[in-house]
């Protein structure tokens, strides 16, 4: 029997490879290290008949070096690990399957997308801190003329939910600018 990989898995690796350092943990034996050494630069970071405690020490010893660690798994025996994980993802073919401990779930079938998921999270994170800068422009001017007694109460009552308005419609438009550059939507 040889084990199947998942459609651009390879592919997937080789992009990660260039942003993120990929390391495995399996819990399986060690029949598929040649196949797998060419996925990843580094060959000592393929470990092979790892515990559940295994792979949760290996993700604390990863994090206690200052790293940053999104953990993939796609079973009861990663749950630990990514629980642990700063990111944990559970990777399912079947979403509708129990699973603990994670913090998102990806389909199988969408791994290959992962780089542009990241990609949209980043673009994300920006725009959220877009949306601050003009929420904290907004509620500045506001104080002002407020502190000057030139902000009437019926004005303040019209603005207080524009800005609110004007939050989301930005946050709207931004994540759907961002998906459809990300080649999501």
């Amino acid at each position: 029997l040889r084990q199947q990989w998942r459609n651009g898995l390879k592919e997937l690796f080789k992009r990660l490879q260039s942003s993120f350092d990929l390391h495995l943990l399996s819990g399986d034996n060690e029949r598929e290290r040649k196949n797998l050494e060419s996925f990843f630069p580094k060959p000592e970071q393929i470990n092979f008949k790892q515990s559940p405690q295994n792979k949760l020490d290996y993700i604390q010893k990863l994090q206690d070096t200052g790293r940053k660690v999104m953990m993939f798994g796609d079973g009861l025996n990663d749950a630990g690990a990514l629980r642990q994980s700063h990111l944990g993802v559970a990777v399912t073919d079947n979403i509708n399957n129990f699973s603990p401990g994670c913090d998102a779930i990806i389909d199988g079938a969408a791994l290959p997308k992962l780089p542009l998921f990241i990609a949209q999270a980043r673009d994300g994170l920006r725009t959220i801190k877009m949306s601050f800068v003009i929420s904290a422009s907004y509620n500045l001017i506001g104080t002002y003329f407020a502190v000057q007694g030139t902000l009437t109460p019926l004005t303040a009552a019209i603005l207080m939910p524009l800005s609110t308005v004007t939050i989301i419609i930005f946050t709207s438009v931004c994540t759907r600018y961002y998906a459809k550059k990300n080649q999501l939507k």
